[in-house]
């Protein structure tokens, strides 16, 4: 029955007759808090959409990534090509519009950040590079508000190669990201974890069983769910995906 409905009133006061009136009370509750809602989004007012700034190739160009709010209330962000070197940059950007170009990337400490950055509990900004660093592979980096970046680690391949996703900092305070290519089965990449001063350690690499049903080359990166596991999406066999479930201890995809 519809109590909403104002054509329901013998329905409704046979309802009530029969000894229903708490459950009426709370239905007309529930039909308030509806109609509040629909009279709410019906009155909203128009949006305003405003350009906060356009890129010009030599502040960086083509910022596939979201942006990050930090604690000093500033965005935080990553263009993955352009800037003074041709392969990216890290940038801060006021809600009012003042971007500063915080970090040129060129090459040797990483090139062309394809993932946003997460601001971790010790205040610095940490990301991922898809290509450059010591061995060509990509970076796991860490740079301050202020603009001061330090590799954490560059892949070399036997232990992930492009990541394009970025990272989460988990419970435990690490950082955990994928790989989309190496690792010890090649081309079909890793899931990672990484202190905040550098450590690496694989946890699980992609198409360790038969068929590769544990799946291949992922693109995104993993979310912590509230029973302390990381989930994730990844490719697989021929047309197929997969989607996965991690403990943070190595090799314990499942």
């Amino acid at each position: 029955m519809n109590l909403c409905n104002p054509k329901s009133s013998r329905r409704l006061a046979a309802f009530v007759a029969a000894g229903n009136m708490s459950r009426f009370n709370w239905w007309m509750r529930a039909c308030g808090v509806f109609l509040l809602w629909a009279t709410t989004a019906i009155t909203l007012p128009a949006q305003t959409f405003t350009t906060l700034h356009s890129f010009d190739g030599t502040d960086g160009a083509a910022p596939y990534a979201g942006l990050v709010q930090a604690t000093d209330g500033n965005l935080y962000g990553t263009t993955t090509y352009y800037g003074a070197n041709d392969v990216g940059t890290v940038f801060k950007i006021t809600t009012s519009g003042t971007l500063t170009t915080l970090h040129s990337f060129d090459n040797t400490d990483g090139a062309s950040p394809y993932a946003g950055l997460v601001q971790a509990n010790d205040g610095n900004l940490y990301g991922t590079a898809k290509a450059g660093g010591a061995n060509g592979y990509g970076t796991v980096f860490k740079i301050t508000t202020s603009g001061t970046l330090t590799t954490l680690h560059s892949f070399d391949y036997t232990d992930g190669a492009s990541p394009y996703a970025g990272l989460i900092q988990a419970t435990d305070g690490k950082l955990y990201g994928t790989t989309y290519e190496g690792g010890a089965n090649v081309l079909n990449g890793t899931v990672f974890k990484i202190t905040t001063s550098g450590t690496l350690t694989t946890l699980h690499n992609f198409c360790s069983l038969s068929g590769c049903t544990d799946g291949a080359s992922p693109y995104a990166g993993l979310v912590q769910a509230t029973n302390g596991d990381l989930y994730g999406t990844a490719g697989g066999a021929g047309p197929t995906a997969t989607m996965a479930r991690s403990s943070k201890s190595p090799q314990a995809a499942r």
